[in-house]
């Protein structure tokens, strides 16, 4: 069984009191990513520019440095603001491969306080159909209590 309440409880008490944003996704990126092992790449693309995503702190090997609104399964979670939970990423159509091992991919949009867009989460896996409906919404809970905080 996932304890995705033990992983809250960590990651509250580790981030309290934070509100520089790329403190709290450092943070944020190592402790998902050493929670699982199942996730092979763990990181944040950062918008910083309109329709742009650009790598921001991560786990594992190399991510893509930047990644436009229109492509790739990040870029669709930014597009659409909605939850990317792919369970075959040569499924996916415009798939970026970052890395050629990855088979599956959960992608979370991260909002700050106001609600607006800051930055999408994402977690591959070298394993086909490694996430469920409950680690979307389990992490997206982390992603509002952590971000949700911060002005």
């Amino acid at each position: 069984m996932v304890d995705y309440e033990g992983l809250r409880a960590r990651v509250l008490a580790l981030t309290e009191g934070e509100t520089d944003t790329v403190a709290l996704m450092a943070t944020l990126a190592c402790e998902i990513h050493h929670f699982d092992d199942r996730f092979d790449w763990t990181g944040f693309y950062r918008v910083t520019e309109p329709e742009v995503l650009k790598i921001g702190p991560y786990q594992g090997g190399h991510g893509c440095l930047m990644i436009p609104f229109a492509r790739g399964v990040c870029g669709a979670c930014a597009r659409t603001g909605d939850v990317q939970l792919v369970p075959d990423v040569e499924a996916f159509e415009g798939h970026i491969a970052c890395a050629a091992s990855t088979r599956s991919e959960l992608v979370l949009p991260v909002r700050d306080a106001q609600g607006a867009l800051i930055a999408v989460l994402d977690i591959d896996s070298d394993q086909p159909d490694a996430f469920s409906e409950a680690d979307a919404q389990a992490l997206e809970a982390i992603l509002r209590d952590v971000f949700g905080r911060t002005a």
